[in-house]
């Protein structure tokens, strides 16, 4: 990897660059991912590239959420096993959730590729080891229905099974699909226009390098909470609305940076 000096004013986005190529390279994440990652950097930027006030909100309904579901499930990516692995076994394990491997871009070799890595940071037992890679009969898995992709393919014991549902870096229309089958999602999405961010339950609009390991604080402090005290974070929570603050965050940001560069000129 290129070393990058910490003094560097981009120094952070860059190393998050530097361990997408690494998992590239380790045959973790789709060359397609690296195209997905730049524009979710590129948002990240507009939002001041850190952890605002309507991200805090969604983190906190997301964690209360989380400790409500009989059956939590984190479906993970080439992406998240690259940037995030020892983060996203935590967050499986402080919630009880099980990690399910889902790919828009299938191949056998990347998905075994994702499960080693999710083991060696500490991950137990990894579903969707090979749904539909052989086609429409393989494995236990089960399809979702208005989905073409790949993703369509799910473990019959994980997300097909699960009522609460993590899905990081997801697309659109699989959330969609999930919504349709009464599934709660949570998804973590930098842009709050996405499909994505509008389908989902909560979305958390936020760089998943930062917004997992607060996910993961977030759950352990309201784990000895009741159950009508969640329930009650989860209701006071409105998803549109965070997403029109993100809106309008990303519109001062514009602002104030319009107003430098005037001033400076």
């Amino acid at each position: 990897m290129t070393v990058i000096p910490k003094t560097h004013p981009r120094a952070e986005s860059l190393l998050i660059r530097e361990r997408l190529v690494k998992g590239f390279e380790e045959g973790l994440v789709a060359k397609e991912g690296l195209l997905a990652q730049g524009r979710g950097e590129a948002f990240d930027y507009l939002l001041g590239e850190q952890t605002n006030e309507a991200a805090r909100r969604a983190i906190r309904a997301a964690a209360a959420q989380i400790l409500l579901a009989d059956r939590p499930v984190i479906s993970v990516n080439g992406n998240i096993s690259a940037l995030v692995p020892e983060s996203i076994v935590k967050l499986a394990n402080k919630s009880n959730g099980r990690l399910e491997v889902n790919l828009f871009y299938a191949d056998r070799q990347r998905r075994q590729a994702i499960i080693k890595t999710l083991q060696k940071n500490g991950g137990g037992e990894i579903l969707g080891s090979n749904n539909g890679d052989e086609g429409d009969d393989a494995f236990s898995s089960k399809k979702l229905d208005g989905v073409d992709s790949a993703r369509r393919f799910v473990d019959s014991e994980g997300i097909f099974a699960a009522d609460v549902v993590v899905v990081p870096l997801e697309d659109g229309d699989r959330t969609a699909a999930l919504r349709r089958m009464g599934k709660t999602v949570i998804t973590f999405d930098l842009n709050p226009l996405s499909r994505t961010a509008q389908t989902a339950n909560i979305t958390i609009v936020d760089n998943v390098t930062r917004a997992v390991e607060l996910l993961i604080d977030k759950v352990a402090e309201l784990s000895e909470s009741s159950k009508s005290s969640l329930q009650e974070i989860v209701k006071s929570f409105d998803n549109k609305e965070n997403l029109q603050e993100c809106v309008k965050q990303i519109k001062d940001n514009l602002e104030e940076r319009g107003a430098g560069i005037a001033q400076d000129s």
